[in-house]
């Protein structure tokens, strides 16, 4: 099989070590110092006291490395549209593309089943452009658990976790998600297959569009937000305006939210993606995370009035950084 992971930075780095040690042919598109220390010394991967090193094929240009049976597409969702016209030499007749990617994706509405079938959202796919020209009958759903960083360039820290459960958008176990998951299992890492692979991509989303701006905005780190009583009551607010959008989508949520926010609490210490892409200067994942539950929202008439006030205020923040 030959895997192509398309943004190997963190967790497309952390992918491409551990599927490289499977008889998948595995190559990766990066770009900048990362790539130059991938090409010259390989791929670096510290999990606890250990380190992995991997010598696979990089390059940041993806006509190089001819159709592909699977594109894993890591890149921030904000990106992926930029990207299209350089991922299309990977796409042959039978190619799947693999949304490793957080927020809802580009196929959400495709087999969906309801009066909104087709639908595309400009918030996360402007113009219909990755409906159009990804095709929407390529997607694999794909839910990123693990924790990584990029510690250096060429060197990934693995922090927790090795889960990325998967699944078709018709809700069907074939023979791409099966193989798909055996592969990831020969890699050490946990794929299950799931039937309704949408409802786990909103129990992931449930907590990232209000922690990640909220984090954003106070500088807070997860205990600190899901702790505080106004910015607890705060994320309480904007989850149950979600879980009301995604559950007229026919979503099913296996915890109620004050397990969804005690679970965050748990984690500890933790800074979010976009309070990290903050202060490191980088543009953050607002519409995917946020904005296109808004768009959502607009869609099935629900109100979202804590969604809407966070979201105005953490652009705001992003513009005045220069990160949106």
């Amino acid at each position: 099989m030959k895997v192509c992971i398309y943004g190997a930075g963190a967790i497309g780095g952390y992918l491409g070590v551990q599927l490289a040690q499977t008889d998948a042919e595995v190559s990766l598109v990066a770009r900048g110092a990362h790539l130059e220390a991938m090409q010259q010394n390989g791929l670096k991967l510290l999990i606890g006291d250990q380190q992995r090193v991997e010598k696979v094929r990089a390059t940041a240009n993806p006509a190089e490395l001819g159709v592909q049976d699977v594109v894993i597409i890591c890149l921030k969702a904000h990106s992926i549209t930029g990207a299209i016209d350089a991922m299309k030499p990977l796409l042959g007749s039978h190619t799947r593309i693999v949304t490793a990617v957080n927020g809802i994706p580009y196929w959400y509405f495709y087999r969906h089943g309801n009066q909104f079938e087709g639908t595309t959202l400009e918030s996360i796919d402007p113009g219909g452009r990755q409906w159009r020209e990804l095709g929407p009958e390529r997607g694999i759903g794909c839910i990123v658990y693990p924790a990584t960083e990029l510690e250096s360039p060429g060197v990934i820290r693995h922090i927790y976790g090795d889960k990325f459960p998967i699944g078709e958008p018709s809700g069907e176990s074939t023979a791409d998600v099966e193989r798909l998951s055996k592969l990831f299992e020969a890699a050490g890492l946990k794929a299950p297959v799931l039937d309704r692979i949408r409802d786990e991509i909103w129990l992931k989303l449930w907590g990232n569009v209000c922690f990640n701006p909220i984090s954003a905005l106070t500088h807070a780190t997860l205990d600190v937000i899901c702790s505080d009583p106004a910015t607890r009551a705060l994320s309480k607010a904007m989850m149950l305006e979600t879980q009301a959008i995604a559950e007229t989508f026919g979503v099913t949520f296996r915890v109620d939210v004050e397990r969804r926010i005690e679970g965050a609490r748990k984690v500890g210490a933790h800074k979010t993606s976009m309070l990290q892409d903050l202060e490191r200067g980088r543009p953050m994942e607002i519409d995917p995370l946020v904005t296109v539950v808004q768009e959502m929202g607009r869609l099935t008439g629900i109100p979202t009035p804590a969604i809407d006030a966070v979201l105005g205020l953490v652009i705001q923040r992003a513009k005045v950084a220069g990160l949106y």
